[in-house]
């Protein structure tokens, strides 16, 4: 008796559930559902030893997957995620970092399925602090008739900063250009600094320098102009003369 129960009638009761199951799927609501959703955030190193440098810029990308609420993951973007390294017992021996899913801060309500990579290579190297000579940088010539008779840095050495691998021994700071070509007169002008690696840094809070230069007319540039008006004054007598 059961199964006569059953199967009477199973086609409009078939039907029967699967319109309750589309009523169910529209009519519930948005806030109880929940789909996943892929992010990519960046990993951020932090407290990183005073005594150490990161040598290469690491791929520090985090592929996340997420799960939340519908009404709710759609407004979710990788600037609403954090998620930090701590450097602070790192060493120059180690290069591979495990990524714990308690470095990832995400919102309320918002689940981490999975992420990716869950290590960061990060090759870190001792800092070198050196005083290095900072060297002027001239183009051009100076006019016919003049001459640069001295060249003065303030300050002429700078103290830098940088991994020990990436310093040399005769490495020098470099002014921006100056174009002597057109200066007829002594002359002072504020210059920028320029490292010799992109990887060191200036331990100074004013990266620039002062060079004067000290340009003066020739002898012969001299003794040529006081000929040339004797010559003149030669010359007019006998004009007169005549």
């Amino acid at each position: 008796m059961i199964k006569e129960l059953l199967l009477r009638n199973w086609q409009l009761k078939l039907l029967a559930l699967f319109l309750a199951l589309v009523l169910w799927i529209i009519l519930i609501p948005e806030e109880k559902t929940f789909a996943e959703k892929n992010l990519t955030i960046n990993l951020e190193l932090v407290n990183i030893p005073p005594e150490v440098e990161v040598l290469e810029q690491p791929d520090t990308t985090l592929n996340l997957k997420i799960r939340a609420r519908k009404r709710l993951i759609n407004e979710l973007k990788p600037e609403n995620f954090t998620a930090r390294l701590d450097m602070s017992r790192a060493s120059i021996y180690q290069q591979e970092y495990l990524i714990d899913s308690t470095m990832i801060k995400a919102p309320a309500g918002v689940e981490i399925v999975s992420f990716s990579p869950v290590y960061v290579h990060v090759k870190l190297d001792r800092t070198k602090k050196l005083e290095m000579e900072v060297v002027p940088t001239i183009i051009g010539r100076v006019p016919e008739g003049y001459r640069l008779v001295k060249t003065e840095v303030n300050p002429a050495w700078v103290m830098v900063a940088g991994p020990e691998s990436k310093i040399r021994p005769k490495d020098r700071v470099i002014t921006s250009p100056i174009d002597v070509s057109t200066l007829t007169a002594s002359t002072i002008l504020e210059v920028d600094l320029i490292l010799p690696r992109p990887e060191l840094r200036l331990l100074t809070p004013y990266p620039r320098a002062r060079v004067t230069l000290v340009i003066e007319k020739t002898a012969g540039a001299s003794s040529s102009g006081s000929g040339s008006k004797q010559a003149a004054r030669n010359a007019r007598p006998e004009q007169s003369h005549f």
